[in-house]
């Protein structure tokens, strides 16, 4: 990939700009039905391939500017830009990362970490739901797995993918994990990866959400003070209890129904008896008022 200058991206831009309105003013009615299908794969191919500028794009923001000039972090900077969540400005800083274009201290360019993935990605043939398997697969992979096995299975998932869609790569990169991690995320390695507490952000209410991966080791000091915990709200102290703690508990009186109703009563549930004072017409009738 040579140098370009500043006129030749502000011309690709404006082309694209250019292409791009009179492709929104088609109308496309004279096109069959695989003629559709067929302009939607197109479009979708484009969609994709328009990610491999945008990965090199936030790398080289990453690399070359600070906080200074960004006025915030690469994640608030971009989310506030592009009016995005932050959360899927993370997401994309972390996918440039491994699809993106990358350079060496000297300068040098260097080919993507999952190199088998972004070429499949430059050539609009894996969306995001395909990189999102990928990278998920070799997050899970442990760490033991060597670098030649490595890119055999990026490769394999890339090769995959091309053809797949990203349900049906799911089950097969599970297939392939089966075989390289055979004992699944038992080892000890793993649970020191994976072990540590999360401290959430503050609500709006001022309490922060806790949560996390004990080991095996330090688990279980904490699972005798676990039950005697309250649930949320227990133990908080009332100064006056509700009413209807206050309220005495009724006996149940014995309900002596009438032969018959008439045309203004219904019958009266034999547990409602409790509910009335003793005397009251709902007790020694067995009926009820319609209005009721």
């Amino acid at each position: 990939m040579g140098s370009s200058s500043r006129e030749d991206i502000v011309g690709v831009f404006n082309t694209l700009d250019a292409d791009l309105d009179r492709l929104c003013e088609l109308s496309f009615d004279v096109l069959t039905t695989p003629e559709r299908m067929r302009a939607l794969e197109r479009l979708e191919s484009l969609a994709r391939r328009l990610r491999t500028p945008q990965h090199t794009l936030i790398n080289q923001l990453g690399a070359q500017a600070g906080e200074e000039e960004l006025g915030a972090k690469l994640r608030s900077a971009l989310a506030d830009r592009l009016r995005i969540t932050k959360a899927e400005a993370s997401r994309r800083i972390d996918e440039a990362a491994d699809l993106g274009q990358r350079w060496a201290l000297t300068g040098a360019p260097l080919a993507p970490q999952l190199t088998a993935t972004a070429v499949a990605q430059r050539d609009g043939l894996v969306g995001d739901g395909h990189v999102r398997v990928i990278r998920s697969f070799f997050a899970h992979l442990p760490a033991e797995v060597d670098l030649a096995t490595r890119e055999a299975a990026e490769a394999d998932l890339a090769r995959k993918a091309c053809g797949y869609r990203p349900d049906e790569l799911a089950k097969y990169a599970q297939r392939i994990m089966d075989w390289l991690n055979p004992d699944g995320e038992c080892r000890d390695q793993e649970r020191a990866r994976k072990r540590g507490i999360m401290l959430g952000r503050q609500e709006f209410d001022g309490m922060s959400r806790i949560s996390g991966m004990l080991t095996r080791s330090c688990a279980p000091p904490w699972r005798p003070c676990w039950p005697s915990w309250p649930p949320p709200g227990r133990a908080t102290p009332m100064t006056k209890p509700p009413s209807w703690m206050r309220r005495p508990m009724r006996m149940r009186c014995a309900v002596t129904r009438a032969v018959r109703r008439n045309a203004t009563t219904t019958a009266s549930l034999p547990d409602c008896g409790g509910c009335w004072r003793r005397g009251s017409w709902a007790n020694t009738t067995g009926y009820r008022c319609r209005s009721w």
